[in-house]
Formats: structure tokens, sequence, C-alpha cells
């Protein structure tokens, strides 16, 4: 039985909010739901769970991967703190579940959890496994992932693929989508272009020069462009100049609502928002990160171009010109859009969030954390989720072939020891 939930890292929108989604399924399912986040102050969940009304705890901990070596020294240095600190957390909370979904705040977290014992769970969205997942993979119980490849990573027994989880607003917009098709295409009037949580330079410089050559001066379309703070007025001055009709922000608090206007979507390639475009199925043209982990987000875009649901443009091959041409093009030509949107929607997983939280819930359902055994819940299976029965051992198929999934047993904790001190 899931009660009390801690939920380890973010950095990132990316990392955040798939663990978001689990939250709000978990929540859905389960009334009084106790919730507590674990992220740092620099992460965008200083930003966005505190206006949510979440519990967050910070802990003093900082990356080790692209640092130079007198940072990754400090933060090397920062790790017996970080894991007091997660200690103590875990002491206070006695969280029955603990989930990572990435991100350096996620190690001190799950290591200490599966130290003491907790059963611990992670989100993997990347076909390329960052290098805090890699860390955590022989420690956590539960892995779920997007990419069939990172299996090998994680080991066959521990993984499910489950797809990257999308929040509840996507669910419904979905939906919509898949009712009345013709009637959300032509209710599209917005060109939507995301940079990411942190902004993208190159995004911001190109676009709104590449959608003054497509014409958007003179259409009845609106530009929604999410910049990061830094350079937010000079992309709004830079539309202004260019005659665009624009709505530049940082944040997009509605995202879901934001791709279902979108009659196309120029964006990078980020596991989360792909899982979210093809949710809900909007035509896109990518523009992956060049300097993404094993370039992880080529390979995400080329995949979805294959597919037929997006266009893939590398960075290095960007050309003001002609990617104003493609868009006007695009733009003229709604059969195709359409086509695309069917694609993308073709190769969503709007119920990536509910297939999780039944793994977790079938999981756990053989002992809570005082031993006790407690019912298997009965809420109904997701899209795309078999089950053999609604016992301790449900058989989940979602694409792949079925797996038994084990009752979870609560392990004896053991003393935890950092820099020499024992935590019981």
């Amino acid at each position: 039985m899931i009660q009390r939930i801690m939920v380890a890292g973010g950095g990132t929108g990316g990392h955040l909010f798939p663990g978001l989604a689990v939250v709000e399924e978990l929540r859905r399912r389960v009334p009084g739901l106790e919730v507590r986040f674990v992220g740092t102050a620099r992460g965008i969940e200083a930003r966005i769970l505190p206006s949510r009304g979440e519990a967050l705890e910070f802990l003093n901990v900082t990356p080790l991967k692209g640092q130079g070596v007198g940072a990754r020294f400090k933060s090397l240095a920062r790790i017996p703190t970080a894991m007091r600190q997660a200690s103590s957390l875990m002491r206070d909370f006695e969280p029955d579940l603990v989930l990572g979904v990435g991100g350096y705040a996620s190690g001190p977290v799950l290591l200490s959890a599966s130290l003491s014992g907790r059963p611990t769970a992670l989100l993997e969205q990347n076909a390329h496994v960052g290098m805090t997942n890699r860390i955590l993979a022989p420690f956590v119980d539960r892995a779920y992932i997007t990419f069939e490849q990172t299996e090998a990573v994680f080991g066959k027994s521990k993984s499910r693929v489950t797809g990257n989880p999308v929040r509840h607003e996507f669910v419904e917009h979905a939906r919509l989508a898949i009712a009345d098709p013709e009637g959300f295409e032509s209710r599209a009037r917005t060109v939507l272009v995301l940079g990411g949580s942190q902004g993208a330079r190159k995004l911001n410089e190109d676009v709104p020069r590449a959608l003054a050559r497509a014409g958007l001066a003179n259409r009845d379309i609106e530009v929604v462009h999410q910049t990061g703070e830094s350079m937010r007025d000079e992309v709004e001055a830079t539309y202004r100049e260019l005659g665009i009709r624009a709505r530049v922000v940082t944040f997009i608090d509605e995202i879901a609502r934001a791709y279902s206007n979108a009659a196309l979507i120029v964006a990078r390639a980020g596991a989360t928002t792909l899982a979210e475009l093809c949710a809900i199925g909007r035509p896109s043209i990518l523009i992956p990160f060049p300097f993404a982990a094993d370039d992880h987000q080529a390979k995400n875009a080329k995949a979805l171009e294959e597919q037929g649901a997006s266009i893939c443009i590398r960075e290095s091959e960007l050309e003001v010109d002609a990617f104003g041409e493609l868009i006007g093009g695009l733009l003229d030509d709604p059969s195709q859009r359409q086509a695309m949107a069917r694609a993308a929607r073709d190769h969503g997983r709007p119920d990536a969030a509910a297939a999780i939280v039944d793994d977790m819930m079938g999981w756990l359902a053989g002992a809570d954390p005082t031993g006790e055994s407690v019912e298997a819940s009965e809420s109904e299976p997701p899209w795309g989720v078999q089950y053999s029965g609604l016992g301790v051992s449900p058989m989940l198929r979602l694409g792949c072939p079925e797996v038994a999934l084990r009752s979870a047993t609560h392990r004896p904790r053991r003393p935890v020891v950092v820099d020499g001190a024992v935590w019981e």
C-alpha cells in the first residue's frame, strides 16, 4: 500500500514533470496520499513546486558531470553531507516508496532509501541512461523505462517498458483529439516554440527570423514562444521589430492546452517534450540539442521523423531562409500537418502514468512497510494494459512480452554508513 511517497530529483522539466504525472495518478487513486519532493535550490523544482503547494526539501548537492576538476572535487565533498540529509529526511517522513525522477539530487535519496530497506523505483525517459541512474541501477527495485534497449542497464527483472508519463491534462486533451481530429485541427491557431526550461539560444535567435520569412506577420496565427528567463526581453523585442504577434513567456502553466492550440510546434527533442506532443498528437519540427549525451535527442527526433510524425533539422544545418520556407509550407498544407499529427498520436502513450501506478500497486500489494498484507488495487487497467487477474501477481503487456509482477517484500533495514558515521 502506498500512503506516503518521496519523489527525488529534478533540475529540469524533463525530469520533474514525469514525476508529477505519477504523483497526480497516485493521488487520483489514493485519497490522502502524502507526498514529499526532494531537489535542489537551483533546479526548476524550486520554482514550480512551491507555487503548486507541494512540500519540497532541498539537498546540498551539485552535479559531478560536465564540471571542471575543482567543481567536481567540491561536488564529491558534498556527498557525505547530502547522504546525511537524505537519511534524516527518510527517518522523518517514513515513505512507503521512494521514486527517483533523474537528476543528481535523486542519487543520495535513492541510495539512502535502498540501504535502509525501503522500496525504490526510478524513471528513465531516454534511450541513453544518465550518469545518476546508471549509478543507481544496482540499488533500485524498479526501473520504469521508455526504450527497450535501456533494459540492459537495469536488468530484465527490474525493468518495465511503460513509456514516459505525462500529466492527466494531456490525457484529457488526447481524448479530445481522438474524438474529433478534424475539429481539433481547425481550432489550432498558434505556432508553439519550446526552448526548454533553460531556454535554447539557437531557437530564440533563429526561429523569430524564420517565422518572419514564413510570413507570420501577414497570417492569422499567433506565436507562443517559451524562452529562458535571461532572453525573454530580447526575444520579445525581436518579434516586435519583425511585426509578428507573439506571446513570449518563461514558463507555460497550461502546457497541454498550449500543445492543443498549436498548428505547429518547433522544439528541442527531449524525451518529455516528445512524450507530450505525441500524447496529444501534434505536428512538429524538432531541432535536437547538439550536445546531448550520446546524441540521444537526435536519435529521438529521427525516430519520430521515420514515423512521419516530425521533421528533424540538425542545429548545424539550420539555415533561416530554408527553415522559414519549410514552416510556411507546413502552415499552408493542413493535410500534411494532420497526417503528422496522426503519426505522432500513434506513437504516443498517454496511459504511461496509469501503467506505472498499476505496476507499483501490483508490486507492493503483498506487503506494506509494517509487513501486513494489503489488498491489491481494483482500479481499471489503462489503455494497452492487460491483467491476468486482479490479485497480487498481475500480468503487464505494453507492446512487449507479458511479465509477471512479483509481490514486493519490505527488506530489513540495515545501518547507513557514510564517512565513518552510522545512522540507523
